[in-house]
C-alpha cells in the first residue's frame, strides 16, 4: 500500500479536491436537472483513471479504507434517523416482505447469476451474492429527491435500502465463514459462534446506544450545544466497538441506533437530523468521488462482455424476480411492484464491502475472487447511470410520481387564499389549502379545492400528506406568528427560496423586526393579511392572463395600471412567485397571475371620480 508521503497530491490537497468536486458535481446536477450520482461517478473517473489527477490510494494511503468505512457508517446512521415507524403506514407489509423474503431470495438469485452468467465459482458467488442484497441508501436518497415519488413507493425503496445494507454485509460475512470452514481447517462451531456473537452484540449495542442517547438528551444530561458532538462520537464508538467483534456488524449497530433515536420523539431531533443530513451529502459525494477515482485503468479495461451480461442479468432477472417473489399474494399494487422491481441501484457499501471480501477470499485461496472488485464497480456504475435516467420516467409512466409539476401548498383559508388557489387550479397546478380551523375550509371545499383540516406542522400531516407534490409554500393565515413558524419550520425541507408568507403588521418597526433566519420571503408587494383582505372586500380578484407577442407584459400594465402581479407561470408549467424585490419577466406563452379590481368596481370608482 502506498503511503501518503509519496509523489502526488498531499492528503490535504486530496481532501480539498474531493470536497470541491463532490459538492460542485451535485450543484451542477441541480442546475442542469441531471442525476447527481451520475455526475459524481463521471467526475471521479475523469480525475482518477482517465487523467490521473487523483489517486486516493497514494494520497491517503491506509487511511482510505478506514475513511470509507466510517463514512458508510455515518450514512447508514443518518438513514436510520429517517425511518420513523409511523411513516411506514400502508407500506409496512411491503417493507417486511422485502427484508424478510427479499433478502434471502435476492441472495440466491444474485449468486446464481454470478455463477452461471459471470462464470465465478460458487464460493465467490455466495459471498458476492450476499453483498448484492444491498440497494444502497447513498444512491436511493438522491434519486428519490429527484424523482419526487408518491409516499408509499418512496417508503418501500427507502426502508429496503437502509435495512438491507447491514443485512447484505452480514450475509457476506456468513458466506465467507462457510467458505473458510470448507476450504481451511477452521471449525464450523467457531464460525457459527463468531457470527451469532457478532450479530447479538451489534443488536444490543445499537439499541443500547440509541436508548442511552435518547435518555440523556431527554433528561438534559447533555447541554444543547454538545448534543451533535456527543451523538457523532457515540456513532463512531458504537461502530468501532461492534466492528471489532465481527467485521461489518457495526453497520447493523449504527442503523438500529438511528432507528431507535428516530422513534424516541426527541425535541431536538430535527436539528440533529438536519446536521446529519448535511454531513451525509458531503460524505456521499466524497465517497463516490474517492471510489471512482481509485479504480485503475487496467481494472476498467479488464471488464468484458461477460461483465456487462452479468450486470444486465442482475438488473433484468435477479432484481425483478426477487421483488416479485417478495410481493407475491400481497396487497401491493402492480404499478408499485414493477417500479421497485426495476429500481435497484447499488452504492458505495457494495464497492467497499466487495473489495474487502475479495481480498480475503484471495488470501483464503479462492483465485477468481480477484474479479469481485471490478465487477462490483461495473454493477454500481451501470445501475447508477441506468436508474439515474430511468427512475423518473418509469415512475411517471406508472403514475407513481407525486406530480409532474411541483404545486403550491397554501396555509390558511380565507378569501384571498381561496381566490389565488382557484386561479392556480385552473392552470392545472396542484394546489391545496390547509387550515387548523375546519369551518374556515368550507369556502375552499365548496370551490372544489383540495383541503387539509389540521396543523400543517403536526406529525399527522407529515405522515398523511404527500408533501412531495408541492414545491412552494405560502403561509397566509391571519396570525403573523404562526405564519413565521410555518415558514421557518418548513424552510429546511423545501428550501428557504420556496417559502413565502404575508408581510407582518410590525415588520417595518425595528423593535419587532425578525432576524433573516426566521420566516419566509414576503409575497407580492409586501402587503399584510388585512391589506389583502380589504382589497378582496373592495372587489379585487385574482386573474391569470396569458401573455403573447400581441399582448406583452407592457400592454398588460397599460390595461391594468392598478394590478398587482403575484406570480407567473411559463410554458413548461414552472411557477415563479414574486416577492417585494422581484418583478415579472413576461415572455411568450407566460401566464401572469395578478390581483386586479373587478371591472364594474373600477368603472364605478372612475365614474365617482
Amino acid at each position: 500500500m502506498a503511503t501518503p508521503t509519496e509523489a502526488g497530491l498531499s492528503p490535504v490537497a486530496a481532501f480539498a479536491l474531493v470536497g470541491c468536486l463532490g459538492v460542485g458535481a451535485q450543484w451542477l446536477a441541480w442546475r442542469l436537472k441531471l442525476p447527481g450520482i451520475v455526475l459524481m461517478l463521471a467526475v471521479g473517473l475523469l480525475v482518477g483513471p482517465v487523467f490521473g489527477i487523483l489517486n486516493p490510494s497514494d494520497a491517503l494511503g491506509d487511511l482510505l479504507p478506514a475513511l470509507v468505512s466510517i463514512a458508510v457508517a455515518i450514512i447508514l446512521f443518518e438513514g436510520g434517523l429517517t425511518l420513523k415507524f409511523k411513516s411506514l403506514s400502508d407500506a409496512a407489509t411491503g417493507v417486511r416482505r422485502l427484508v424478510i423474503v427479499g433478502a434471502p431470495v435476492g441472495w440466491i438469485t444474485s449468486a446464481a447469476v454470478l455463477h452461471y452468467v459471470g462464470g465465478l465459482s460458487w464460493a465467490t458467488s455466495a459471498v458476492f451474492g450476499g453483498i448484492m442484497i444491498v440497494t444502497g441508501p447513498t444512491v436511493i436518497a438522491p434519486l428519490l429527491r429527484q424523482a419526487r415519488l408518491k409516499r408509499r413507493p418512496a417508503a418501500l425503496l427507502q426502508w429496503e435500502a437502509i435495512f438491507n445494507d447491514p443485512v447484505g454485509a452480514l450475509a457476506a460475512v456468513l458466506a465467507f465463514q462457510v467458505v473458510l470452514v470448507t476450504m481451511t481447517s477452521a471449525s464450523a462451531a467457531e464460525a457459527i459462534w463468531s457470527l451469532v456473537l457478532g450479530v447479538v452484540v451489534a443488536t444490543f449495542a445499537g439499541i443500547a446506544a440509541g436508548w442511552g442517547i435518547s435518555t440523556a438528551f431527554r433528561r438534559a444530561y447533555v447541554p444543547e450545544y454538545m448534543k451533535v458532538p456527543v451523538l457523532f462520537v457515540t456513532v463512531l464508538g458504537t461502530f468501532a466497538a461492534t466492528d471489532a467483534v465481527l467485521h461489518e456488524s457495526g453497520l447493523l449497530a449504527v442503523t438500529l441506533m438511528g432507528v431507535w433515536i428516530a422513534n424516541a420523539h426527541l425535541p431536538s431531533y430535527a436539528e440533529m437530523h438536519r446536521f446529519k443530513e448535511h454531513a451525509t451529502i458531503l460524505l456521499v459525494s466524497g465517497v463516490f468521488i474517492l471510489l471512482a477515482a481509485n479504480m485503475s485503468a487496467d481494472t476498467l479495461l479488464g471488464l468484458n462482455w461477460q461483465s456487462l451480461a452479468t450486470v444486465a442479468a442482475v438488473v433484468l432477472v435477479a432484481r425483478p424476480l426477487t421483488v416479485l417473489v417478495s410481493f407475491a399474494f400481497s396487497g401491493v399494487p402492480w404499478a408499485e411492484r414493477l417500479l421497485v422491481a426495476f429500481t435497484g441501484p447499488r452504492g458505495v457499501v457494495l464497492v467497499a464491502v466487495a473489495g474487502l471480501f475479495g481480498e480475503r477470499l484471495v488470501q483464503a485461496g479462492v483465485e477468481d475472487a480477484a474479479g469481485i472488485a471490478p465487477l462490483a464497480f461495473a454493477l454500481v456504475a451501470g445501475t447508477v447511470v441506468l436508474h439515474g435516467f430511468t427512475l423518473t420516467p418509469l415512475a411517471r409512466l406508472l403514475g407513481l410520481t407525486a406530480s409532474t409539476t411541483p404545486g403550491v401548498l397554501i396555509v390558511g383559508s380565507n378569501r384571498w387564499s381561496v381566490s389565488l388557489a382557484q386561479v392556480l387550479a385552473k392552470l392545472e397546478l396542484p394546489v391545496m389549502i390547509a387550515d387548523p380551523n375546519r369551518s374556515r375550509l368550507r369556502v375552499a371545499r365548496d370551490a372544489g379545492l383540495r383541503v387539509y383540516s389540521g396543523d400543517i406542522l403536526s406529525e399527522a400531516a407529515e405522515h398523511r400528506l404527500d408533501l412531495m407534490a408541492y414545491g412552494r409554500i405560502i403561509a397566509a393565515t391571519d396570525n403573523d406568528a404562526y405564519n413565521t413558524l410555518v415558514a421557518t419550520d418548513l424552510a429546511a425541507e423545501f428550501g428557504r427560496e420556496n417559502i413565502y408568507q404575508l408581510a407582518r403588521d410590525t415588520s417595518e418597526s425595528a423593535r419587532y423586526a425578525l432576524p433573516p433566519k426566521l420566516g419566509g420571503r414576503s409575497i407580492g408587494t409586501g402587503e399584510t393579511y388585512w391589506d389583502l383582505q380589504n382589497r378582496m372586500w373592495n372587489g379585487w380578484e385574482f386573474r391569470a392572463t396569458k401573455l403573447s407577442e400581441e399582448f406583452p407584459l407592457e400592454r398588460w400594465f397599460e390595461t391594468n395600471p392598478d394590478g398587482i402581479p403575484f406570480a407567473e407561470m411559463d410554458a413548461k408549467g414552472e411557477l415563479r412567485i414574486l416577492d417585494a424585490d422581484s418583478a415579472p419577466k413576461g415572455g411568450e406563452d407566460v401566464h401572469l397571475i395578478a390581483m386586479v379590481p373587478m371591472k364594474e368596481k373600477r368603472a364605478l370608482a372612475e365614474g365617482q371620480g
